[in-house]
């Protein structure tokens, strides 16, 4: 039986039915596997299973209609700020550009548009998209904006076997599986999903991979305070070396929310940074509305960078998103733009949205990594590196 949180929008009876037929398939992956699931594996099976996944499923997820907003749908100009950077490394290495969970398609067809004007446009922009619902809305939409520009976007299924440019990704490391772990004492558990019979609930046991033993060990090092949860996303150094595997000269560009280690694990934050997304609004329980809502988790650059560096990357630059887009000249392609006065109105809202350190511009960063490409100067200003 779905639960739901009483401050939160009841779903509609089909919205209902779908999340308790995703339930009931959780249900029975928890009985195989004898009595609980890592939360990696839930999560996974929340966003991504087949027809029943959040982002599998034909669900209104982007804007208005749908549970949050992402920078790219608040205005162009973050798209067109992001195409500086991405023209600044194709005038240096040429090739194609490579885009992860595409999202709307919103992104994808104001960069295009921006590096047409530019002359600098790459010879393909590839998308991945694990979504194919998304997958078929983002052809919808960008076949109507792009027009001729349409023939330079291709969809993969998988990464090619080497790679020039520019890889990119908004709002992408966030959304991957984690591992959640606690720290009692001397005493280290991850947190599993189980079922009482009567809702989902959550079931203490030891950690599941050798991998996590490894993290756990240095995490102990940095806590300052116990009880401490956290979590652990073994997806997103994967998915990076995998990339950094491929990568012949370019750059890799990840815009996300999270912190630098020395955060991610302030005391602060000791419950844990698992969040949920559900018609714009943002909670904590993670175990209810399956498949209807978001599920994300606070992002560590530490170890992306970390990561990084081990396969052959050099960190080319961290900063704030609004430092990011400052760089990028968000400003003066915003006094480019010939509006009317209502216009210039919502123009101004949405430069704050993105810029001002309570809203976006603080806790979305943007990592830059580059292979066999010199100093990218425009992705030093603010410069947070010294953080990692």
């Amino acid at each position: 039986m779905m639960k739901s949180n009483s401050k939160l929008p009841v779903p509609d009876p089909l919205a209902q039915q779908h999340s308790a037929q995703l339930e009931h398939l959780i249900v029975e992956k928890i009985q195989a596997a004898g009595g609980k699931i890592t939360f990696a594996d839930y999560m996974q099976a929340c966003l991504y299973q087949p027809g029943l996944g959040y982002y599998s499923a034909g669900l209104s997820k982007f804007g208005a209609a749908g549970d949050f907003v992402t920078a790219p749908e608040i205005s162009p100009l973050f798209s067109q700020a992001f195409a500086r950077h991405i023209a600044d490394v194709l005038t240096q290495s040429g090739g194609d550009c490579l885009e992860f969970g595409a999202g709307s398609g919103k992104m994808a067809g104001d960069i295009l548009l921006q590096l047409a004007q530019w002359q600098c446009l790459p010879v393909h922009y590839y998308i991945i998209e694990a979504s194919a619902d998304l997958r078929v809305r983002q052809q919808q939409y960008l076949s109507e904006k792009l027009g001729a520009l349409f023939d330079k976007v291709v969809w993969l299924e998988q990464l090619p076997a080497s790679f020039t440019g520019v890889i990119l990704t908004n709002e992408v490391c966030d959304a991957m599986p984690v591992h959640s772990l606690v720290f009692e004492e001397t005493d280290i558990f991850e947190r599993y999903v189980g079922w009482d019979g009567q809702q989902l609930v959550w079931r203490n046991g030891p950690l599941s991979a050798p991998a996590l033993v490894e993290k756990a060990a240095l995490i102990s090092s940095l806590l300052t305070t116990s009880p401490f949860s956290c979590e652990v996303n073994l997806y997103a150094e994967a998915w990076l070396g995998s990339l950094a595997a491929i990568l012949e000269q370019g750059a890799i560009f990840i815009i996300d929310y999270g912190h630098t280690a020395n955060n991610y694990f302030h005391v602060s934050r000791a419950s844990g940074g698992i969040r949920c997304h559900y018609q714009h609004h943002a909670h904590d329980a993670a175990l209810i509305l399956p498949g209807l809502q978001d599920l994300t988790a606070h992002v560590n650059f530490t170890e992306l960078a970390e990561t990084a560096l081990q396969g052959g990357l050099n960190v080319a630059g961290l900063q704030s998103q609004s430092d990011f887009l400052l760089a990028g000249e968000i400003l003066d392609l915003a006094q480019q733009q010939k509006l009317d006065d209502f216009q210039q109105l919502q123009q101004s809202a949405a430069l704050k949205r993105l810029l001002l350190p309570e809203q976006m511009g603080a806790i979305f960063k943007a990592l830059v990594l580059s292979k066999n490409l010199p100093p990218l100067p425009r992705c030093q200003q603010g410069d947070l590196r010294w953080q990692l």
